[in-house]
């Protein structure tokens, strides 16, 4: 009987903004003036490095960013630098705005909920069922949930930058049982990693997959959870 939930972050509760959308903001702030052809340009650069945090996986990883992009998600410094390091090397529109960048992903209003999102925590809320975000991140994210509305709906939050270990290693999920007073076989995990989100498996948790799709293509990913509940 499943009686608490874990929820990844990024590609699940929230999705980040698109990359066009992103760069526009930075270059805007900074007073850079980009034409529509640099703006997609640059946009095409950034996204092919894998640039934006909760973005595209780099399809250009430089060698001398490949362990800082292995370990990212364990502390605040290496998130920055790996993710900080690929903008600088898309090169386009220019590196001046590599760490601009970074800052934007990190606001609120870098991150937009899914559709469902406030409905389905709401629900679980009614029904008494505790949450956990777990998530593989190098920052604090609960200012996004504060932000939109969506912090008292969450009991507790595992970081892998604060816990020091990330997905799919099992002690995360652990600890977010734990922290849940819960039995891992009675936690659902819903994420939209089967690598490590599906990790929470090795323990005996339940695991639903939901897809990594932008906020209007997903109106209802995390809706069928409250079937398997009823």
């Amino acid at each position: 009987m499943i009686k608490g939930i874990m929820f990844d972050f990024s590609g699940t509760l929230f999705r980040v903004e698109p990359t066009a959308r992103w760069l526009g903001a930075v270059a805007t702030a900074a007073g850079v003036e980009l034409t529509a052809e640099e703006l997609a340009d640059g946009a095409r650069r950034l996204q092919e490095y894998g640039a934006l945090p909760g973005g595209a996986e780099p399809r250009v990883l430089p060698a001398e960013l490949v362990e800082a992009w292995e370990t990212r998600d364990l502390s605040a410094a290496r998130h920055r630098a790996a993710y900080a390091g690929l903008a600088r090397a898309a090169g386009s529109p220019g590196p001046e705005l590599a760490d601009a960048l970074y800052d934007r992903h990190l606001t609120p209003e870098a991150w937009q909920p899914y559709p469902d999102t406030e409905p389905v925590l709401r629900e679980l809320r009614r029904r008494g069922l505790p949450v956990a975000v777990v998530s593989n991140i190098g920052w604090d994210l609960r200012p996004v949930f504060r932000a939109h509305g969506l912090d008292e709906l969450v009991d507790a939050y595992l970081l892998s930058y604060e816990v020091g270990v990330q997905k799919p290693d099992p002690v995360i999920f652990e600890a977010a049982c734990d922290r849940l007073g819960l039995a891992p076989s009675d936690v659902l995990m819903v994420g939209d990693s089967r690598a490590a989100d599906g990790g929470a498996a090795a323990l005996g948790c339940p695991f639903l997959p939901v897809d990594h799709l932008p906020v209007d293509r997903r109106p209802n990913g995390l809706t069928p959870l409250l079937d398997l509940l009823s």
